[in-house]
């Protein structure tokens, strides 16, 4: 006898979109899992969808070449086939069990059982199925917890965190997202055990996770319950202040992961940038949010031209948000045109000036000259009246 799903709602809109149809025309036994189906419930915006079948990686493969569409082995040793169809990228997995994990990473045989798959999940909210007509398979009660607000690990959760230690920062990121109410007393005495397991992580899982719950709506209670609990200083040793974060947040500042790092880290910026690893632009940007100058309220454009001319606009509109996010100074800064300086070496070279060191002391004397006067000054007619001076 096959089994009934526990819910049934209105297919999605998106379930129709041509290039996903395809690839369930070509999988027709494949249910959606994960992600897409927690939003499909939830009414919310799905951004990646995500397949689960029981047919194998090369049976799977076979299937969508059949069928016209391109199939790419991203994950075949662990049993997932990219479909592309539609210029699109779905993911399409043979549903698995865990036969050995290490806090990292999973060694893995296939199954044919869903409540097998859902089993070896992280959160009940993610371990649910959904066909194409709308049917959910919910085994561990994932449809009341995502109604309820509650974030739940499946199972134990001493026993999912020991299969990987990113789960900790998962359940965090998905608490900012959907939890309502007080935590799961299960899960946060399960995490707050594990929190050595997180220095086995790498930085690039670490420093992934944290931007995704700094970037939810409202990031602070999850920050604050991972201060509670330990786990900002193991993954924020180099200091955090989250009643800064909560500050940038309630001014309505944007929901700007590295602006919302800038107010959390009081540490040093270049340590915590070479331990998670971030990309070069990141690192920069951070160091600017300490250095940059924040122009006060009062602020007359001259100043504000000035601070432009030595700074990216959105550097100085960051600095703002930190400092207090005075509105008025917002909207000013926003519409001001950003001020460039004028001359070149090559029109001084133009004026006679020789190439060498004379040349770059007096077009950097230049500048100086016009960002005192509020960056309004005639340079050209400045440097025609110094050099019949000269």
């Amino acid at each position: 006898m096959s089994e009934a799903p526990a819910l049934v709602i209105k297919p999605p809109p998106f379930l129709a979109e041509p290039a996903l149809a395809a690839v369930l025309a070509a999988l027709p036994e494949a249910r959606l899992v994960g992600g897409s189906v927690r939003d499909a419930i939830a009414r919310v915006a799905v951004a990646d969808v995500d397949l689960a079948t029981p047919r194998r990686p090369e049976a799977v493969v076979a299937a969508l070449r059949a069928a016209g569409l391109k199939a790419s082995p991203t994950g075949i040793a662990h049993g997932t086939v990219t479909a592309i169809s539609g210029h699109r990228g779905f993911e399409v997995t043979t549903l698995r069990r865990d036969v050995a994990t290490d806090g990292r990473r999973a060694v893995v045989a296939y199954t044919e059982d869903w409540r097998e798959d859902a089993a070896r999940r992280d959160f009940t909210i993610n371990a649910m199925f959904m066909t194409r007509d709308g049917g959910v398979f919910d085994y561990f009660g994932g449809v009341d917890d995502l109604r309820a607000g509650r974030v739940r690990f499946v199972g134990d959760p001493a026993t999912r965190i020991a299969e990987d230690f990113l789960r900790i920062l998962r359940f965090f990121r998905f608490w900012a997202r959907y939890g309502r109410g007080a935590a799961d007393a299960a899960a946060l005495a399960a995490i707050a055990a594990a929190v050595p397991g997180l220095a086995r992580l790498s930085a690039e899982r670490v420093w992934s996770e944290l931007k995704r719950i700094l970037a939810a709506a409202d990031p602070c209670p999850a920050v604050d319950l991972m201060a509670r609990l330990g786990v900002l200083a193991a993954v924020i040793p180099e200091g955090a202040a989250p009643d800064r974060l909560a500050a940038l947040v309630a001014r309505g500042a944007p929901a700007d992961a590295l602006l919302r790092l800038g107010a959390l880290l009081t540490g040093d910026v270049t340590a915590f940038a070479a331990r998670l690893k971030l990309a070069h632009a990141e690192r920069e940007r951070l160091l600017a949010l300490r250095v940059a100058p924040a122009p006060p309220p009062e602020a007359d454009d001259a100043t504000l031209r000035r601070t432009l001319a030595e700074w990216p606009k959105p550097v100085v509109l960051d600095r703002v948000w930190l400092a207090g996010g005075d509105r008025g100074l917002l909207d000013r800064i926003a519409a001001m045109p950003v001020p460039e300086f004028p001359l070149l070496g090559r029109d001084l070279r133009r004026a006679g000036v020789a190439p060498g060191p004379e040349l770059g002391r007096l077009l950097a004397d230049l500048r100086a000259w016009w960002l005192a006067g509020g960056c309004t000054g005639d340079v050209h007619a400045e440097l025609a009246r110094r050099r019949r001076g000269a």
